[in-house]
């Protein structure tokens, strides 16, 4: 597990963001890209496809068994995610894209804008090291990014961003 302030964290979602290529950040409009500590029920519900928000109780439950999960079976802090083995799988939502796709609108007003909202915790559950969660914030950013334009789990999954 590795640390970041809270500054470093938008920093870092900053510094994602200015590695995209130009073209693709000029075609971003009405989006914000926000850091936010932990995925709320919404933003849960929103991720595992469902229409409807997790409950207070229900978040509460996945957190405290996520948290549970990542303590026991969670390598030492000088060991890397590497050390997991391959039936081991990291689960936490690192990043969700809320909005509709550049690919489905038809008569978008753009009143309301997409949020890309980057999480904070699970990035740091994840990473042993500052150099590797610099790289995860990257991926992530782009992953949902990917989403912005229309791209479904498996593209990005094949370029490398999943």
């Amino acid at each position: 597990m590795y640390r970041m302030t809270e500054e470093e964290f938008e920093r870092a979602i900053d510094e994602a963001l200015q590695s995209i290529p130009e073209e693709f950040l000029r075609a971003l409009e009405n989006v914000a890209v926000v850091a936010q500590d932990e995925p709320n029920a919404y933003q849960l519900g929103r991720a595992a496809g469902e229409d409807e928000e997790w409950t207070e109780e229900e978040l509460e439950a996945w957190f405290d068994e996520a948290n549970d999960e990542a303590n026991a079976d969670a390598p030492d802090e000088e060991s890397d995610r590497d050390a997991l083995s391959d039936e081991e799988e990291f689960d936490d939502l690192l990043g969700l894209y809320d909005g509709i796709p550049l690919t489905e609108r038809d008569d978008y007003a753009g009143d309301i804008p997409d949020v890309i909202t980057v999480f904070k915790g699970p990035h740091e559950r994840l990473c042993s090291s500052r150099e590797e969660m610099v790289e995860e914030i990257r991926k992530t950013v782009v992953h949902e990014i990917g989403h912005y334009f229309g791209m479904d789990e498996e593209a990005i999954d094949e370029m490398g961003y999943a």
